[in-house]
């Protein structure tokens, strides 16, 4: 899902758990520790006052399926350290909104069957956004839209483990 961001020339997100496109490892998954993937990302563009991520599964059966969100990730953040914690308000302002599992915070990729892709997708805007962490991911994403100055993305991919 794409929020329709103007070309963020030079905007980029990486992880040093995966390449793009390839599996992510199962410490970041419901196989292992569930938790979630260091994250980094440069080239923001001038008037970014804050981050917003979210990390989702459209090849989920039931419809694009939310593993993560989160926002107002100050602007002078650059990285998400491994397994962020998986509460509402963090000490920096980052505020996590519940994902589709009905849990705060991170849940990693689970799917029930076959390779799934899973996209972090990271979004520079221009304000901190007043939403609590119970806002539904449809107002999240309709003020992060509001607010977008450029959008980063980076791909993993998993199937679970054969039982």
């Amino acid at each position: 899902m794409t929020l329709a961001a103007p070309a963020g020339a030079g905007f980029t997100i990486t992880t040093a758990a995966f390449a793009p496109g390839t599996a992510v490892p199962s410490v970041h998954t419901c196989d292992g520790a569930d938790t979630s993937p260091p994250l980094a990302w440069s080239g923001a563009p001038a008037g970014t006052k804050a981050f917003a991520l979210i990390v989702h599964d459209p090849d989920a059966p039931a419809g694009d399926w939310l593993h993560w969100v989160a926002w107002n990730i100050p602007a002078a953040v650059h990285a998400l350290p491994e397994g962020i914690p998986k509460k509402e308000l963090l000490p920096d302002g980052m505020r996590q909104g519940k994902n589709d599992f009905g849990k705060t915070g991170y849940g990693g990729p689970c799917p029930p069957s076959g390779t799934h892709h899973y996209v972090f997708a990271l979004y520079a805007i221009d304000a901190m956004l007043s939403l609590p962490a119970s806002a539904p991911r449809d107002q999240i994403e309709k003020e992060i839209r509001a607010h977008l100055l450029a959008e980063a993305e980076v791909t993993g991919t998993y199937q679970r483990r054969k039982r």
